[in-house]
């Protein structure tokens, strides 16, 4: 279990670059905009965005390099597309070459969400599987922290404070690149390619008192289905079911919220320098809710925390909307948006890339999850794209209360469609949402 942890956590990084790289952006926003005087929808489609739209490049074509190349080469490219974004849109003097780096580095975390969570799945025992994974939502939420504390540190460093900030993001990468070195290559994924020998030693390493010959011989059924794809009428369920969990996660507004942080305090009244470190604690909350998460996602399951998070949301977000309604200044919009960060972190937060990769069969995860991870990520990219148009034409008030809407939906949906995986082997699992 000690080789699994590390090499769980090794990978897991990838998402602590992944939180990082997405959330630091937030530090630079308003200083971006004043510094290439660009408008609110250039701003946030091209300077904003554009890792977003990098990731969701990543997420739709991370699929086929995935399968055909390997979870292990594919996450340590991935560092590599990373450190060459850190340096590079750090460099930058103008908005489109900043926009170039920062899209390379959203090809890595795009691939990411493909190649971390199905790698470290395809290595866990079912018992302990939800926490493993969720190692990787936990490094993404730690990013995020390190991301905010960055800035916050950062923002008095000169006149290029911004540069650095970004910049700063090549250190981590080659510590990543370094750990994912050492890891095998999955088990699962050698005998998909028909390496029966290889599966067996990492199986071995992996699961020294189980019985190897019938795990081989489960494994070995994977060869015959390889020319097989997501789209097939028997893969039905499992499709919608990643559809909708990546779309209701991305209408909590979650992106948005945390992209536009500081502008969000300083909106509701708050000092610009309290709005830094205002945005500092929403990754400290994140943070510590996620650990409660992974300490309960094998113990209630998926479908309890999502129930937690949806409540959550709605309350919180609701709450979001009467102060911009009504104007309630100070330090209410932060306090539920602690809230909501919190119901995030437990429900959602933890469980997404934990279900994803669990619902499609071995030989189609990787297509399966850069199917999930592209909803998520045209969302992604979307909605805080769209966050500066929308709160200076039709108000914040309005467009938290949308998300409150939308997570009364996604109460309805786990009620009623999502089904429970936890404890239930990978290839039970296909079974049962086999059609």
């Amino acid at each position: 279990m000690n080789k699994i942890f590390f090499w769980s956590f090794s990978v897991a990084l990838a998402g602590l670059l992944f939180g990082f790289d997405t959330i630091v952006i937030s530090g630079a926003d308003k200083k971006l905009q004043g510094l290439w005087n660009s408008s609110d929808v250039f701003h946030g489609f091209v300077v904003m965005a554009s890792a977003l739209w990098g990731t969701l490049a990543g997420a739709i074509f991370g699929g086929i390099p995935t399968n055909r190349y390997g979870r292990k080469n594919i996450l340590i490219t991935i560092g590599v597309l990373y450190f060459i974004s850190a340096v590079g849109a750090a460099l930058a003097n103008d908005p489109f070459t900043f926009a170039f780096f920062r899209f390379i580095g959203g090809l890595g975390i795009g691939a990411s969400t493909i190649a971390a969570p199905g790698y470290i799945t395809e290595i866990s025992p079912p018992e302990k599987r939800g926490r493993l994974v969720a190692m990787y939502q936990l490094s993404i939420v730690i990013g995020i922290l390190m991301a905010f504390l960055s800035n916050f540190l950062l923002r008095n460093a000169g006149e290029d404070a911004w540069r650095w900030m970004i910049g700063v993001a090549a250190f981590p990468s080659l510590i990543y690149m370094i750990a994912v070195l050492y890891i095998p290559n999955s088990p699962r994924w050698l005998a998909m390619k028909g390496k029966t020998a290889q599966a067996e030693k990492v199986l071995k390493a992996i699961a020294p008192h189980a019985n190897i010959n019938s795990l081989l011989a489960e494994l070995k059924s994977i060869e015959v289905q390889v020319k097989e794809n997501i789209f097939m009428k028997k893969y039905r369920t499992a499709m919608l079911l990643a559809f909708f969990i990546a779309f209701f996660n991305q209408f909590s507004g979650i992106n948005g919220i945390l992209y536009y942080a500081p502008r969000i305090f300083e909106a509701a009244g708050i000092g610009s320098s309290t709005a830094l470190l205002s945005s500092a604690g929403i990754g400290l909350i994140n943070v510590l809710f996620t650990i409660l998460g992974m300490a309960l996602i094998d113990r209630l399951g998926r479908k309890q925390l999502m129930y937690i998070g949806s409540l959550g949301y709605i309350i919180s977000l609701s709450l979001v909307a009467l102060s911009f309604f009504f104007e309630w200044k100070g330090l209410s919009v932060p306090v539920f948006l602690f809230v909501f960060i919190a119901a995030h972190a437990t429900g959602q937060g933890t469980v997404i890339w934990v279900f994803i990769a669990e619902i499609f069969p071995t030989h189609l995860r990787a297509q399966g999850q850069a199917f999930g991870s592209s909803v998520h990520w045209v969302l992604a990219a979307a909605i805080p794209s769209l966050i500066p148009y929308l709160f200076s034409s039709v108000g914040a008030g309005v467009v938290f209360a949308s998300f409150a809407v939308m997570m009364i939906w996604q109460l309805f949906w786990v009620k009623f469609k999502m089904p429970e995986t936890k404890g239930i082997s990978l290839e039970e699992m296909s079974r049962k949402l086999t059609l």
